[in-house]
């Protein structure tokens, strides 16, 4: 029984009408010292957000430098996220550039990320997950020294910690795809567009040993293993790149990627690579 006591009246008896008679719940009628429960409308279930409205949501030129590349895989990774109510994840790259301590520059990037992350949850209560991954590797590579990069990205993990944002580190991910033979040794040939772009880069940012060219060269083989390790760890996520499209071949394959602003619409300096000063003259010119 559920609880309730199935009784016949004594004026009742002739048709054997039964009235099921329960304890006095909140909005039952009482018939003659005893209440008749009341089928109460069961309200239907909140029909569950669009994944284009949450879409729509960060993907503006607000934020956006460029569309994105897949925006079919972007709106099956919300949909996951929407069909167990969680945030929506974002995966991107954190470097470091010559300062060893955290400055204007960084914190004006992590602002923008949290206004970011903040317009998704004005539409989509659970909100996004942003995980900043530190490119400790990229850092060894171009000459910084172990205490300069642990200095810098412990005092970047504080900031982005007090957003709400978590983070990680780039050679943890690939060591532990290379622990499960998921991340294989590439040696390929490097698009010559590509090479030139990473040797411009390079001619301003590295300081390992070597060659310029060298260094583009390694810079290259390292990212076609770790891309791979970062589809690994975050396979439903959606990565985030202050680059352009036409560096599309270093992230990750398989994840959509949204091509951002780094500090604010229309600058996509990355904020590892500005001094304050510098930052001040971009924002002059923007």
């Amino acid at each position: 029984m559920s609880g309730c006591d199935t009784a016949v009246s004594k004026e009742d008896t002739s048709t054997n009408t039964q009235i099921t008679a329960c304890p006095q719940p909140f909005g039952n009628k009482a018939v003659d010292g005893r209440s008749i429960q009341i089928a109460v409308p069961v309200t239907p279930r909140a029909k569950e957000i669009a994944p284009e409205k949450v879409l729509q949501a960060f993907n503006t030129w607000a934020f956006k430098r460029e569309q994105p590349d897949n925006s079919v895989a972007m709106l099956q990774s919300i949909s996951k996220s929407i069909a167990v109510r969680n945030p929506v994840p974002f995966v991107l790259y954190w470097g470091k550039g010559p300062r060893s301590n955290i400055d204007k520059p960084d914190f004006e990037c992590l602002n923008y990320l949290a206004a970011f992350t903040h317009r998704i949850s004005k539409t989509y209560a659970p909100g996004a997950a942003l995980r900043l991954i530190f490119t400790d590797t990229h850092a060894e590579l171009n000459g910084h020294s172990s205490q300069n990069i642990r200095q810098y990205f412990d005092e970047v993990a504080d900031g982005a910690r007090e957003r709400g944002f978590e983070s990680c580190w780039l050679g943890d991910l690939t060591k532990a795809a290379e622990a499960d033979n998921t991340s294989p040794l590439i040696d390929g040939i490097v698009p010559e567009p590509t090479f030139q772009r990473l040797l411009a880069s390079a001619m301003k940012w590295y300081r390992g040993n070597g060659s310029c060219e060298e260094g583009a060269l390694e810079y290259y083989r390292m990212n076609m293993v770790e891309k791979r390790a970062v589809e690994r760890a975050f396979p439903d996520s959606i990565f985030i790149t202050f680059n352009g499209s036409e560096f599309r071949e270093l992230f990750p394959q398989s994840l959509p990627i949204f091509y951002m602003y780094s500090l604010r619409k229309g600058i996509s300096i990355k904020p590892w690579f500005l001094f304050p000063d510098t930052a001040a003259c971009e924002q002059r010119a923007s």
